[in-house]
C-alpha cells in the first residue's frame, strides 16, 4: 500500500475554484497518488448537509511528475453545505480513504468530522460589500461622549447619573445581591455628533452603534421601545442629524438589532408598570402576549439565558414578524428609513435562520444595499446551535459575522502560539466563507462582551482571579504597560491589515483598559488619551485607506522558521504589500520576493544591491508593511 496519497483543498491544483463556490458552478476536484501505487480506482464521495454521501468515480487524468492525476468535477445545484472524501483502491484491493488530516485504511476511520467542507452560495446574491472596504468605529452610546451632565430624573426616577465622567461603573450588587446596569454617564448622539471630526481623523466610514433605544438598562440590551430613542441619548431628529452629518463625511451608521429578547420593563412586556400598554405580565389579553413562552403565568417564562430581566421572544410569532420585520413601518425599515444603513443582529445563531432571511428580505426592499452583520463567535459557515445547522452565508441571510476568530488568533499568537496556528485559523476561514464575506467581516480585537485588548495583552494571571474590587482598582503601569502597548501595536497592525473591516471599539486606539463588563465599558478619556498610541492607530488608518491591496488584494501566508514571526502579503493588479509582526524579544531577518521595498509605517527605504540577498532586518517586537516598489 502506497504512504501518501496527494491532496490538499486550499491547493488550486487540487480543488479548483479555491473556496466556496456558487450553485450552479463546477468545481473540478484532482488528487495525486504516487505513480507506483497503480491505482485500480478513485472514487469522490460527496453530500449535502444531512444527506448520505454519493460516488463519483474518478478517472485518470495525466501525469504530474512523480504522480498520477485523477479528478472529477462536480456541479451543486443548490446552496447549502457540502461535504466530501476520497477512496483510493490499489492493485493489491486495499482501500484508503482520504479526508482531513491523512488518509486512513478503513472506512470506520473516515468519519463524517473529518469530511472537506464546500461552502455553496447563491451567486445571484449581492453581499452589501461597502463594509468591509472600509474602517469602523464600535461606540457603546453611553460612554463615548456627553455634551452635558444629563439630569437624575426623567426616566422613572430609576437611572443613577454620575457626574463625573471618569468615575468607575457601579459594578457591585445592591442589597438583593443584584446587579442592576442603571448608572448611567450621560453619552449621548449629539456628543457622537460632536465627535464626528475625530471619527474623520481616523478615516472611520462605518459607525456601529451598540443599542440607542430605550431601556432600562445602561448597556440597552433590555430594550423597553423599539421605536424610540433612549431619551437620554436624544431624540429621533438627533438621530436624523447624526445620519445626514455623517453622511458628508462619507459615513454610513449601523444600529444593533437586539431580537431574540427584550425587556423585563418595556412597552411589551411591562412587568413594572411603567408603560400605559398592557403588556404580557399584565394580561393575557395583551397584544403582545404571544411574543412570550409562558410556562406558568406571569412569573415563569423562557428569558435569555435564564436572567429574568430578559424575556425571550417567539421570533416567528406573526405578530412580533410583522412589528420588527415585516409592516412597512417596522422596526427593521423605520430607523433605515430615518438615516441607518444596516443593523447588526445580536447574538444570531438564537435567532431562526427564517427570521433572519425575512429580516434581510425586509431590509433590502428599504435599502438596496443595507447590510446585515451577524454575532457568531465562532466559524459561521457550519455553525451548529440548539442541534440545528445554521444558515448563515448560502444567500440572502448575512453580509457579515464579528470575526472573533481573527481576535482569538492575534491574542493567541501575541501570547505565545506559533505563526502557523494563527495563519491555519484564518486560512480556514477564507476556504469556507465566500470570498464576498471573507472580505465583508468585523474584524475585532475587542467588544463589550470581552476584557479591553490592552488589558488582555499585559495582566497577570493573578490579576484574572482576583476579587471584583481588585479589577475595578488594576491598571497597568511602568514596565507592564510599556510591554503590553508593544503588543497592542502588533495587534493593531495584523487587524489593520487582514481582509475586513478593521473595527475599533471606541477608547482602544486610546489606550482604555478594563477587565470584564462594566470594566470593559468605561469612558472614553477626553484630554488623556494615550497620544502615541492614538497616533499609530491614525497612521494605520491613513495606510490602510489608501492603499488598494490592503482593502481587496489577494491574501498569502508566508511560512518562516520561526513562531514568532508572522509574515503575510496583500496583492493587487497594482502593489504588493507584505506585512511582518515579529512579536520575539530578538530581531528577525525577512526575505522577501523582491528588490526593493518601503515601510509604509517609517517610510524608510530598503533596496536589494547586486551582491546581497533582499533581506530586512525585523526588530524585536516590532511590525513592518512593507509597499514593493521594484
Amino acid at each position: 500500500m502506497f504512504h501518501e496519497t496527494v491532496y490538499a483543498s486550499r491547493d488550486t491544483r487540487c480543488k479548483q475554484p479555491f473556496g466556496a463556490v456558487a450553485a450552479g458552478q463546477t468545481t473540478r476536484f484532482s488528487i495525486f497518488p504516487p505513480r507506483e501505487t497503480y491505482l485500480q480506482e478513485a472514487v469522490l464521495y460527496i453530500a449535502a448537509d444531512g444527506k448520505e454521501p454519493q460516488p463519483y468515480p474518478m478517472a485518470w487524468d495525466g501525469l504530474f511528475g512523480a504522480y498520477d492525476r485523477y479528478t472529477a468535477e462536480f456541479t451543486p445545484e443548490t446552496p447549502d453545505l457540502y461535504w466530501y472524501y476520497f477512496s483510493v483502491t490499489d492493485k493489491a484491493r486495499q482501500t484508503v480513504y482520504i479526508c482531513r488530516g491523512a488518509g486512513s485504511i478503513g472506512y470506520e476511520n473516515c468519519l463524517p468530522e473529518n469530511y472537506f467542507q464546500l461552502t455553496v452560495y447563491d451567486g445571484s446574491y449581492a453581499v452589501a460589500d461597502w463594509f468591509g472596504k472600509g474602517i469602523t468605529y464600535n461606540i457603546f452610546p453611553d460612554r463615548f461622549c456627553r455634551t452635558e451632565i444629563p439630569p437624575d430624573t426623567g426616566y422613572r426616577d430609576t437611572r443613577v447619573v454620575h457626574e463625573e465622567w471618569s468615575d468607575t461603573p457601579i459594578y457591585q450588587p445592591n442589597e438583593n445581591g443584584e446587579i442592576l446596569n442603571n448608572d448611567f454617564f450621560g453619552g449621548s448622539l449629539k456628543g457622537v455628533l460632536s465627535k464626528l471630526d475625530y471619527l474623520q481623523s481616523l478615516h472611520v466610514q462605518t459607525i456601529y452603534f451598540n443599542p440607542i433605544f430605550e431601556a432600562y438598562s445602561n448597556h440597552r440590551y433590555d430594550t423597553g421601545n423599539y421605536k424610540c430613542i433612549d431619551p437620554m441619548m436624544g431624540t429621533e431628529e438627533d438621530f436624523k442629524t447624526l445620519c445626514a452629518e455623517a453622511k458628508k463625511r462619507g459615513m454610513r451608521v449601523i444600529l444593533d438589532g437586539v431580537f431574540s429578547h427584550n425587556g423585563y420593563d418595556s412597552l411589551y412586556f411591562n412587568a413594572r408598570g411603567h408603560y400605559d400598554s398592557v403588556g404580557a405580565f399584565q394580561s393575557k389579553e395583551s397584544p403582545y402576549y404571544a411574543w412570550y413562552d409562558f410556562s406558568s403565568w406571569p412569573d415563569q417564562y423562557a428569558s435569555w439565558w435564564g436572567i429574568y430581566t430578559l424575556p425571550q421572544v417567539n421570533e416567528l410569532n406573526e405578530a412580533y414578524l410583522d412589528y420588527i420585520v415585516e409592516d412597512a413601518d417596522s422596526v427593521i425599515r423605520r430607523w433605515l428609513r430615518l438615516g441607518a444603513s444596516g443593523w447588526r443582529l445580536d447574538v444570531a445563531d438564537e435567532l431562526p435562520d427564517a427570521f433572519i432571511a425575512k429580516l434581510n428580505a425586509a431590509a433590502r426592499k428599504e435599502k438596496e444595499d443595507a447590510l446585515v452583520v451577524g454575532e457568531v463567535w465562532e466559524d459561521a459557515s457550519n455553525k451548529v446551535s440548539y442541534s440545528v445547522r445554521r444558515r448563515y452565508f448560502q444567500g440572502g441571510e448575512l453580509d457579515s459575522v464579528m470575526n472573533y476568530p481573527l481576535r482569538d488568533g492575534i491574542l493567541s499568537f501575541l501570547g505565545g502560539a506559533p505563526a502557523h496556528d494563527f495563519a491555519e485559523k484564518m486560512e480556514c476561514l477564507r476556504e469556507n466563507y465566500p470570498r464576498a464575506v471573507f472580505y465583508n467581516l468585523m474584524n475585532i480585537i475587542g467588544t463589550h462582551d470581552t476584557p479591553r485588548a490592552l488589558t488582555v495583552m499585559g495582566a497577570k494571571p493573578e490579576d484574572w482571579s482576583g476579587s471584583r474590587e481588585h479589577r475595578a482598582a488594576t491598571r497597568l503601569m511602568g514596565d507592564a504597560l510599556i510591554a503590553a502597548r508593544k503588543k497592542m501595536f502588533l495587534a493593531a497592525v495584523i487587524q489593520f491589515t487582514m481582509p475586513g473591516s478593521p473595527t475599533i471599539y471606541y477608547g482602544d486606539e486610546a489606550g482604555v483598559q478594563g477587565f470584564e463588563d462594566p470594566f470593559n465599558r468605561r469612558t472614553y478619556p477626553w484630554g488623556g488619551e494615550d497620544g502615541s498610541l492614538l497616533a499609530f492607530y491614525r497612521r494605520l488608518a491613513e495606510i490602510r485607506s489608501s492603499n488598494g491591496a490592503l482593502i481587496d488584494g489577494e491574501l498569502q501566508f508566508m511560512q518562516t522558521a520561526r513562531d514568532g514571526l508572522l509574515v503575510f502579503g496583500r496583492f493587487d493588479a497594482a502593489q504588493q504589500v507584505w506585512i511582518a509582526v515579529n512579536r520575539e524579544e530578538s530581531e528577525a531577518i525577512l526575505r522577501l520576493p523582491c528588490h526593493a521595498a518601503e515601510d509604509l509605517l517609517t517610510g524608510i527605504q530598503y533596496e536589494r544591491t547586486e551582491t546581497d540577498e533582499f533581506a530586512i532586518r525585523v526588530p524585536a517586537q516590532t511590525a513592518m508593511i512593507l509597499l514593493v516598489t521594484e
